[in-house]
């Protein structure tokens, strides 16, 4: 490759994998094609540099496009290089990252370009809860790569320079003044984007995940020491039940959050933390979000939304397809009743229902608000398979809110009677210690003692094992 290339590529290569770690496969394949003067320009390496290497002695396979090289466009044997790279980390067991930084198809090789985006495509669909795929789009991602972003477990986003689309903005009919492909609409709006920030802010973050994720779906994930005392009570979690990226940072050890979508859906927090040094997904409610000076900068409803239902399924999926245990933190009171929200609810509830259905992974989930109607069945519940039910000795589970209930039940009687009622239903119906009683909840715990008492629980299921009805899949 010319200078120029190798400074744009294969430096991000190097500034993503561990010091001198990368070896090139494939650096003398160029294109094959002369049809439209190929010939007549030079395609080192065919605009793609592939190998392998190192993130913090983790093994993973890299490839990073030229777009210095027509354009990064994708033709038959750009393509195969990175095939290729998928039929390695297939039989290694090792993550696949790609460094994005394409103008799409290669025209000049027409069908032949085109068959290769679907071998790609079909590497990317096998390889899809296996092994961890992830994409970084540090320049042009558009048209038909845009799906293979999509095909990505995690992908990250230059917030200045990536350009994330299958079609245009100035393609899209109406659109005038929206930037569909920049990085705020893709991970506020579409949700395909977990992470944006600088290329060095994208590479840090790559290798954080890396470091917390199995290698391939028969790997534990990186077991981390652990200095955090495994009894520490986390004294001020009960006032941060509101916001979950902040409850969680105080349950996980040494403060250990990594979100993930945490543009998407606010109103449903995802992410990663770590208990006593093993990974854990983390899926909660969320009811406010605060910066770091502790300021508020949202409310939310605790209701469930199409989004967010589409979110937590999607990560559950992930967590189950690796084995990785999922803590949830439930704080929720049916759906919001709203018609755009209408439109897609049914279907995004149901898919979060059959997503903690069908995992067998070790579940535990902690009621730490208020659990009502479906949100209190959908979010985890014993009833679609939680292995550990946990409450705080402050939460209420029930159909719904007292006084509505009594509202309902005696509907045309006096506000005394109404009180009486909702003071009664409160108690026999909506107390913790109902549900406890009929046998709902496991147990009982002070807000301190969630850290100790999660940590216990995945300790107990370590060797859990657990076999579904036979079929290929869900089809939900």
């Amino acid at each position: 490759m010319s200078n120029t290339a190798q400074s744009s590529a294969a430096k991000r290569i190097e500034a993503l994998l561990d010091e001198n770690s990368f070896v090139e496969i494939g650096k003398s394949v160029t294109a094959r094609s002369t049809d439209f003067n190929l010939t007549e320009d030079k395609t080192p390496s065919d605009g793609v540099i592939t190998g392998y290497g190192l993130i913090d002695d983790n093994l993973v396979y890299v490839y990073s496009q030229d777009a210095s090289v027509l354009g990064g466009t994708i033709g038959e044997m750009h393509a195969k290089k990175i095939c290729r790279l998928y039929d390695f980390a297939m039989k290694m067991g090792a993550p696949v990252i790609g460094l994005i930084d394409c103008a799409g198809v290669r025209l000049q090789e027409s069908t032949d370009a085109l068959n290769a985006f679907g071998e790609l495509y079909r590497k990317m669909s096998l390889a899809s809860g296996v092994i961890p795929q992830i994409s970084a789009v540090l320049g042009q991602c558009g048209g038909g790569l845009a799906v293979a972003a999509g095909l990505s477990d995690f992908v990250f986003m230059d917030g200045k320079a990536g350009k994330l689309f299958v079609n245009a903005p100035n393609a899209l009919a109406g659109n005038k003044t929206e930037d569909t492909a920049c990085a705020a609409f893709q991970s506020e709006h579409t949700g395909l984007v977990d992470f944006v920030g600088t290329p060095d802010e994208i590479f840090a973050q790559i290798r954080a995940l890396v470091s917390m994720l199995p290698a391939n779906n028969s790997d534990e994930a990186p077991l981390s020491d652990v200095a955090d005392d495994l009894n520490r009570e986390c004294t001020d979690i009960a006032g941060a039940a509101a916001d979950p990226a902040v409850a969680l940072s105080q349950i996980s050890d040494g403060g250990v959050f990594c979100e993930v979508k945490a543009a998407e859906a606010k109103e449903m927090v995802t992410g990663f933390i770590k208990l006593n040094g093993t990974t854990v997904g983390a899926v909660a409610n969320r009811t406010a979000a605060y910066d770091a000076d502790g300021k508020q900068t949202a409310e939310f409803k605790p209701v469930l939304t199409a989004k967010g239902c589409e979110k937590a399924a999607s990560f559950v999926n992930f967590c189950d397809a690796y084995d990785i245990p999922v803590l949830t933190l439930t704080n929720a009171e049916g759906f919001l009743a709203d018609k755009h929200n209408e439109y897609r609810i049914g279907k995004a509830a149901a898919a979060l229902v059959t997503a903690f259905a069908s995992a067998t992974t070790p579940k535990v989930n902690v009621i730490v608000g208020n659990a009502y109607g479906s949100g209190f069945t959908i979010m985890n519940s014993q009833a679609l398979g939680a292995d550990v039910t946990f409450a705080w000795d402050s939460a209420k589970v029930g159909t719904m809110d007292a006084k509505l209930a009594a509202g309902i039940m005696y509907d045309g009687s006096d506000a005394a009677t109404i009180n009486e009622k909702a003071a009664e239903y409160e108690k026999k119906q909506n107390s913790v210690d109902a549900a406890a009683s009929r046998g709902y909840i496991d147990t009982i715990i002070r807000p301190e003692d969630t850290r100790k008492m999660a940590i216990g629980a995945f300790e107990m299921l370590y060797t859990k094992r657990e076999d579904l009805p036979a079929r290929k899949h869900a089809t939900v």
